[in-house]
């Protein structure tokens, strides 16, 4: 069950070339055109590209900082690559930084490097905060209802990550359909899904020791046309660009339009609601998602 969000309901925009697949048998899928005027091109990753482990590695060191207190100050920034993991942590709890190792070697791997700094949050940013939850940062935010094509590629990535649970990255434009995805049968998948273009280069290993990765570096995947300036990844809910991103991404869901939005750092009311109350919607949803590593594997889409 989603947050309420204040708005009108509607209608969601539809652009769907790909039907939802169909299992033929145990992981094969049959796709299916449909023809249409106007189509979105859409790219997403799945949880185990560089990127994205990164983003749940951020994700889960901001789930740390929310076991120490309610409200917590934090941002992460996180570079994977070949043997080492570098995070910095700017935030107002300490956290033990052996906990921190744990989730880097439970996401990435055993034998990952792990360097890691932790710095107190600004001053004038933590005076931001005091007595109140306020607008953390600027920011521009977009909320687009997801189409039927991007609702579509969403499954197809969801359903070849079950048999393939390694590093993978998928294209929808219009009849176009792309998979690149490592570790797996190419043959097989191209059964699955007849006409699209399965590994161009071949069969490959993927994951970070062949392509260095880095926080918030895939939010056209996390986010579809709701991508503006700001990284979902890797911060606590004060910060517009987790909490304003959410709040419009759901309200463009409810009311079927586009929803545009601007605050300034310290804002007290955006779009006419308390930021308390949005934070609180952005907190809901990050809860019925299991936390924020969990949301940082596949994003709003």
């Amino acid at each position: 069950m989603e947050p309420h969000i204040p708005g009108r309901e509607g209608e969601l925009h539809q652009g769907l070339l790909w039907r939802n697949p169909k299992r033929r048998d145990g992981n094969a899928l049959e796709v299916q055109k449909l023809e249409k005027e106007e189509t979105i091109m859409f790219e997403k990753v799945n949880p185990n590209h560089p990127d994205k482990l990164c983003d749940r590695i951020a994700g889960a060191i901001v789930d740390l900082a929310y076991q120490v207190e309610e409200n917590p100050k934090i941002a992460v920034e996180v570079l994977l690559g070949h043997g080492i993991c570098h995070v910095i942590i700017e935030t107002s709890v300490y956290l033990n930084e052996s906990d921190i190792e744990s989730a880097i070697a439970r996401i990435a791997g055993d034998e990952v490097i792990a360097e890691i700094m932790q710095v107190e949050q600004d001053v004038h940013l933590a005076d931001n905060q005091n007595g109140k939850i306020r607008c953390g940062d600027n920011g521009i935010f977009k909320g687009v209802p997801v189409t039927s094509e991007e609702s579509t590629l969403s499954n197809i990535a969801r359903e070849i990550y079950t048999s393939y649970p390694f590093d993978g990255k998928y294209i929808l434009d219009g009849e176009k359909l792309i998979i690149c995805q490592s570790m797996a049968d190419g043959d097989a998948l191209r059964e699955a899904y007849p006409g699209a273009i399965v590994n161009p280069l071949g069969d490959w290993s993927g994951g970070p020791d062949v392509d260095t990765g880095a926080t918030n570096r895939k939010l056209g995947s996390d986010m579809a046309q709701s991508v503006t300036g700001g990284g979902l990844h890797g911060k606590d809910l004060s910060k517009a660009d987790v909490s304003v991103n959410i709040y419009a991404f759901l309200r463009a869901k409810k009311t079927g339009e586009v929803i545009e939005l601007s605050c300034a750092i310290g804002d007290e009311y955006v779009d006419g609601l308390p930021y308390e109350e949005i934070v609180e919607i952005a907190r809901k949803y990050i809860q019925e998602k299991g936390g924020f590593e969990k949301f940082a594997e596949w994003g709003l889409v």
